[in-house]
């Protein structure tokens, strides 16, 4: 058993969720490309709700928008642990941001994919 863990049990759900509601609250208020992405949301979700597709059609719409988030967030996460061992220009630094953005943009191309097919198909 690691030192380091925390508690078990119920107090560690609810430790985790507070957990999450911090990182969201960070993610909201420190993050644009987060915040722009919830406003993609606020739009595209409802409208999901409002075409007509099947269940699962309407399922794998509202997925992927929600996958885009989870995305930003690992994105975010990523960028700020690299940020954190050092702000030196470095190679592998680099590519590992150019790695979270190009996570991004696919999850970004998959939303644009699957809407398309989906409402034009």
């Amino acid at each position: 058993m690691s030192p380091f863990k925390g508690q078990t049990g119920l107090k560690r759900i609810v430790n985790a969720a507070g957990y999450s509601l911090a990182g969201l609250r960070v993610a909201i208020a420190g993050e644009a490309a987060f915040r722009q992405l919830m406003l993609l949301n606020l739009v595209l979700i409802p409208l999901a709700f409002y075409s007509d597709v099947s269940r699962g059609e309407r399922a794998l719409m509202v997925g992927v928008c929600l996958l885009a988030l989870i995305v930003e967030l690992l994105n975010s996460a990523l960028e700020a642990a690299v940020d954190r061992i050092s702000l030196e220009v470095h190679p592998l630094s680099k590519n590992a941001k150019d790695m979270g953005s190009a996570a991004q943009f696919m999850s970004l191309t998959l939303i644009a994919s699957v809407w398309t097919v989906i409402l034009l198909g």
